[in-house]
């Protein structure tokens, strides 16, 4: 199986990789923009909020090698964010001196900084998963290719049950958000939370 490599993936993503017996992480292929390969949504208290992580045009096509811009303080932008939409959550408190050098450490490449935030996620949900890299881009069977199993522009294709979310009272249930926000408000719950989601047929 190949994955692509995501910036705090949605929910599904990781349910899916939970599910995988084996799989490597796609390095080789041509960056796809407008992906969740440099962006994830989380819920604000303005509702459903995106972040985005500015890429350089220096060229650049395959993913190994796509560099983060340094024009704008992006980590600060994002950390900010994080804090107000998930400091009343049952568990932010409890991650977020480890999320903190996540957006102080500033990677080079966004590849590497997306296995940052997969180790992350792989830690505190206790998920034993390894993070291998593809060493050339590889043609697979469908049932064996997730890089394009999940879309960031359009409603999700996988079911899942409610779970109390920040702003519950003021929208309705948000459905596969970064996976961010399923470990804010379920904490180390959320690894068993994934046998609850299904892909729609």
């Amino acid at each position: 199986m190949i994955f692509p490599a995501f910036y705090f993936g949605p929910i599904s993503y990781y349910a899916e990789l939970s599910r995988a017996e084996n799989f490597l992480i796609e390095a080789h292929e041509n960056f796809p923009k407008q992906t969740y390969r440099n962006r994830c949504f989380i819920m604000g208290a303005n509702g459903k909020l995106r972040l985005a992580i500015p890429t350089k045009h220096n060229g650049a096509r395959t993913f190994k090698d796509i560099e983060i811009s340094d024009e704008y303080n992006w980590q600060k932008e994002h950390y900010k964010s994080l804090v107000s939409a998930y400091k009343s959550s049952p568990y932010f408190e409890y991650y977020e001196d480890d999320l903190i050098p996540i957006f102080e450490q500033k990677e080079k490449f966004l590849l590497d900084l997306n296995l940052k935030t997969m180790e992350f996620i792989n830690s505190k949900l206790k998920l034993d998963l390894s993070f291998n890299t593809t060493e050339s881009y590889q043609i697979v069977s469908e049932e064996n290719d997730f890089r394009n199993q999940f879309n960031s522009k359009k409603e999700s294709n996988y079911e899942m049950e409610p779970y109390m979310q920040v702003f519950d009272e003021k929208f309705d249930f948000e459905p596969d958000l970064s996976i961010l926000d399923l470990l804010c408000n379920e904490g180390p719950k959320s690894a068993t939370y994934f046998t609850k989601i299904f892909r729609k047929s």
